[in-house]
């Protein structure tokens, strides 16, 4: 069984056959998935998904290239939330330096304030990191993230960088760029990471996996990631797929 850790379904590009990609996913052996709000639109179809569904889970959080547009009733939002018993986590959240649309003070604020948030409701935290790991990493350290414990979500990072985060009680998430030919990082952080240290997850409709890179993602091709994986580590699928599993029950507290 596998367990996909990061999927937007809640996505627009899903509203025309999403019973179609739930049935295909369910195919390929996806047991559960975590469906991730990161503005109001989002969060609102996360929580309608998790209503409808019951083997989906939400995190609700807000997303870092939006920061500019978070209001205090947002956060206070986020944080009634947090009181939902499918509500799993908080983010995505972090910092992102690829787009400019937040100023980089503004997405530090707003990234504190969520880790804050979510040590109040003791749920374990989401990051979205883009080309920003060392103010990432600095962060987590000062607010004392590792008190919830988080996942570096569609980690690109070096081995380095995830030993460091490992080190923080998070766990390191690879996605479909592991897949990728040219991908080296996530190739060798997928050799490196102890299998009790690793997820899975699709980041869907983006990062389709190869053969479908550039297609939409879907959950079902989380199989793929964990293949890849298994080759990498040379393992078994059956292997990455029970302990992968196994790993995001027990970080979400999923029974």
């Amino acid at each position: 069984m596998l367990f996909d850790t990061h999927a937007h379904l809640n996505a627009e590009q899903f509203d025309e056959d999403l019973h179609e990609v739930i049935e295909r996913a369910q195919q390929e052996g996806v047991e559960n998935m975590v469906i991730v709000g990161f503005d109001r639109p989002t969060i609102t179809r996360a929580m309608e998904l998790v209503e409808q569904f019951d083997f989906m889970y939400a995190a609700v959080g807000w997303h870092p290239v939006d920061a500019i547009d978070m209001t205090d009733e947002d956060l206070a939002w986020i944080e009634e939330l947090a009181n939902h018993p499918k509500v799993v986590a908080i983010g995505e959240m972090g910092l992102d330096y690829h787009w400019d649309k937040s100023p980089k003070d503004i997405q530090k604020e707003v990234f504190r304030k969520q880790i804050q948030l979510a040590k109040r409701v003791k749920l374990p935290i989401v990051i979205h990191n883009r080309e920003a790991t060392a103010d990432i990493v600095e962060i987590l350290k000062e607010e004392g993230a590792s008190e919830v414990g988080g996942i570096m979500h569609c980690f690109s990072g070096s081995v380095e960088v995830a030993e460091e985060c490992i080190n923080m009680n998070f766990y390191i998430s690879l996605g479909g760029p592991v897949t990728f030919k040219n991908a080296r990082k996530p190739k060798e952080v997928a050799e490196a990471v102890p299998l009790d240290k690793l997820l899975i997850e699709t980041d869907c409709p983006y990062l389709a996996p190869h053969p479908h890179r550039g297609k939409r993602n879907e959950p079902g091709y989380v199989k793929l990631v964990a293949e890849e994986i298994a080759a990498l580590k040379g393992i078994t699928y059956e292997e990455v797929a029970k302990k992968t599993t196994e790993n995001a029950k027990k970080f979400f507290g999923i029974k």
